[in-house]
C-alpha cells in the first residue's frame, strides 16, 4: 500500500513479502449488510458507458498482464489475503494511536486480542486489521496495525470507521486504511459469497501507477502524476460481456459474473490487476488459479463521474 499525505509517501511492502502464522477467523456477519443496496459498491455497471480513457488506462495497467487473486490459503507459510474478524458489543474497545491522526477516526476500536493481521503477526506488508461489530454493524479498519502490550492498545498508520447501515463517505481528500479512502472490506472476495454462488458488489484491485486524482466513491489520491493516461483512484473496470469464463472453475465463474455486473475499483497502488479477497483456509487455490488466465485486455473502464484533483 502507498499513502500520499502531507508528510510525503508512506510505503509498505507488497503481498510477496508477508510472513507469519495463520489468523483466527470469525466471519459471520449476522444481520448486518455491507452497506445499503443503493450504495455505489452495489451499483450494476454492466450497461454503463465506456470511459473515453478506457483503452489508455488498460494499456497502462497491462493489456497482456493477467489477473491475479491476491487471496487464498497460504504462500510460503503465510496466509494470503486480507483477513477479517467479527465481534459483538461484548468485545472491549481499546485505544489506537495513529501516525496520521488528522485523517484517522480516533476510536477506540473493538479489537480482540486474537484479531488477525494481514500476512500474519510477523508480516512486513500492509498489516491491515479489519473488525466488524455485528451488534452495531460498524466496520473498523486499520493500516499497518501493531498490538501494544499484548493488544491492550494498538498503534497504526491510519484507521477508519464505517457505519454499514449508511453510505456515508470519508471527508473529501481523506484517506482511510486504504489509499483511495475506501472501505477495504466492501471490495473483498469472500469465501461464503462464492460458495453461495453470488457476489453482489464490486471488487477491489490494485495497480502500480495512478494519476493524481480520484473519482467517486474514492476520496483520496496517492500520486503526484498528472498523466491522464493513468487511472485515478476509484476508477471502475468491468469484465467485457463477450469474455467467456465457462471453462473456468465454479469459483471463478462466480467472480467473473460479479466482474461483469459490478466491476472492480482501483483502491490502492500495488501489483497490477491484483484482486483482493479475504484469507480463508477453505479456498481451493488451484481453482482460484483460473483467474490468472484472464488478461487485462478483457476489461474496460466505465464512466462513473468526474475526476477530482484537489
Amino acid at each position: 500500500m502507498v499513502i500520499a499525505l502531507a508528510g510525503g509517501l508512506v510505503v509498505a511492502a507488497s503481498a510477496e513479502a508477508r510472513t507469519g502464522g495463520a489468523p483466527t477467523v470469525r466471519t459471520n456477519l449476522g444481520s448486518c449488510t455491507v452497506f445499503p443496496s443503493t450504495n455505489a459498491w452495489h451499483k450494476d455497471i454492466s450497461k454503463s458507458s465506456v470511459h473515453p480513457k478506457s483503452a489508455a488506462w488498460v494499456k497502462s495497467i497491462g493489456a497482456s498482464t493477467k489477473l491475479h487473486p491476491d487471496f487464498g490459503t497460504s504462500w510460503q507459510g503465510a496466509p494470503i489475503g486480507i483477513p477479517y474478524i467479527t465481534v459483538t458489543n461484548d468485545t472491549p474497545k481499546v485505544p489506537v494511536s495513529f501516525t496520521y491522526k488528522s485523517e484517522s477516526d480516533k476510536g477506540p476500536y473493538p479489537i480482540p486480542t486474537d484479531a488477525p493481521i494481514e500476512g500474519g503477526s510477523s508480516s512486513t506488508g500492509d498489516r491491515h486489521v479489519i473488525v466488524i461489530n455485528t451488534t452495531t454493524c460498524h466496520l473498523y479498519e486499520l493500516f499497518n496495525a501493531r498490538p501494544v502490550n499484548g493488544g491492550a492498545s494498538w498503534k497504526a498508520d491510519s484507521g477508519a470507521i464505517f457505519n454499514l447501515k449508511t453510505s456515508t463517505l470519508r471527508p473529501a481528500g481523506w484517506t482511510s486504511a486504504d489509499a483511495a479512502g475506501l472501505p477495504i472490506f466492501a471490495g473483498l472476495v469472500r469465501y461464503d459469497e462464492v460458495k453461495a454462488g453470488k457476489i453482489d458488489h464490486a471488487l477491489r484491485f490494485t495497480v502500480s501507477k495512478t494519476q493524481r486524482g480520484y473519482v467517486f466513491p474514492a476520496r483520496h489520491f496517492a500520486s503526484s502524476s498528472t498523466n491522464a493516461n493513468l487511472p485515478p483512484m476509484g476508477a471502475r473496470f468491468r469484465l467485457k460481456a463477450s469474455y467467456s469464463c465457462a471453462k473456468y472453475s465454479k469459483e471463478v465463474q462466480v467472480i467473473c459474473a460479479a466482474l461483469k455486473k459490478y466491476g472492480m475499483i482501483v483502491a490502492d497502488n500495488g501489483s497490477n490487476w491484483y484482486v483482493s479477497g479475504a484469507h480463508d483456509s477453505r479456498w481451493n487455490d488451484d481453482h482460484l488459479g483460473d483467474l490468472k488466465k484472464i488478461p487485462g485486455s478483457a476489461f474496460e473502464a466505465v464512466y462513473t463521474g468526474a475526476i477530482t484533483t484537489k
